[in-house]
């Protein structure tokens, strides 16, 4: 009996992580739409979803893709990514969309910006699509 009190105590304790991640600050129930990276403009569609705890989603160019989120706000690492493999005349641009995603480490929301970067000075924003 006192197993099964303890089991659930740890269950009920698991359950009240609260989420850390660029979701819980701001980003979270909004679609991102890419305006630009490194200062250039972002010609192609590229949407970025923040889901349930941990879960991103969106669509780029050509396939729609999910990955998972591991860092705490505001940092910003993508792992995990996995994509359909739809093929159209954009993916070159899609290829630069991923990559660039990939290389971010931070992330900040202000207002209805998303700017993620990395240390190396690269940069995408997002502008809130809603």
């Amino acid at each position: 009996m006192l197993r099964y009190i303890m089991l659930l105590s740890l269950s009920g304790l698991l359950q009240c992580q609260k989420d850390e991640t660029v979701a819980a600050y701001g980003a979270a129930e909004r679609e991102w739409a890419l305006q630009e990276i490194n200062g250039q403009p972002y010609n192609a569609s590229a949407l970025l979803r923040f889901l349930e705890e941990g879960k991103v989603a969106g669509n780029a160019p050509c396939n729609s893709y999910t990955g998972r989120l591991n860092a705490p706000y505001p940092w910003f690492e993508l792992t995990g990514l996995t994509a359909t493999r739809a093929a159209c005349a954009g993916l070159e641009a899609e290829g630069i969309y991923f990559a660039a995603l990939l290389a971010m480490t931070q992330s900040e929301v202000s207002g209805n910006l998303l700017i993620l970067r990395n240390e190396d000075g690269q940069e995408m924003v997002f502008k809130a699509a809603d």
